[in-house]
């Protein structure tokens, strides 16, 4: 098979820190840039979380979604990786895992296929 035509925009194995560090960080967002109450929905492999920002600097936010948050669930955003010990602070980015603390449990999600910010006054007017 010809791979010279086949570009990976994440690499699934280890990243040199330099390459980590140079990575342009587009599609996403940072949570501990979002204002509270935007909501942000992020759909990975396997599940469609809704995440709502209490207070973003601290990455505390309510999310919903999966067999881990059935119902809103306030936790920590630590951030995105790719399974190493290299994690995007805050970060929610396509094509990495999305890393979630629930008091001393982290959640580690599959991987996120894209990420879309709602302002509040959008997500205080959509129906329920």
């Amino acid at each position: 098979m010809d791979t010279s035509r086949h570009t990976v925009a994440v690499p699934e194995k280890a990243v040199p820190l330099d390459a980590w560090s140079k990575h342009p960080w587009t599609g996403g967002v940072q949570v501990d840039e979002l204002p509270p109450l935007e909501a942000v929905e992020v759909q990975t492999r396997n599940t469609r979380y809704q995440i709502v920002v209490v207070d973003g600097r601290n990455g505390e936010v309510l999310v919903t979604g999966g067999r881990f948050f059935p119902v809103p669930t306030r936790v920590r955003v630590n951030g995105c990786t790719l399974g190493g010990s290299c994690l995007k602070w805050r970060g929610v980015y396509p094509g990495f895992l999305m890393e979630l603390q629930f008091g001393a449990e982290v959640v580690i999600t599959t991987r996120v296929r894209s990420v879309e910010r709602r302002p509040a006054a959008e997500s205080d007017s959509r129906p329920h």
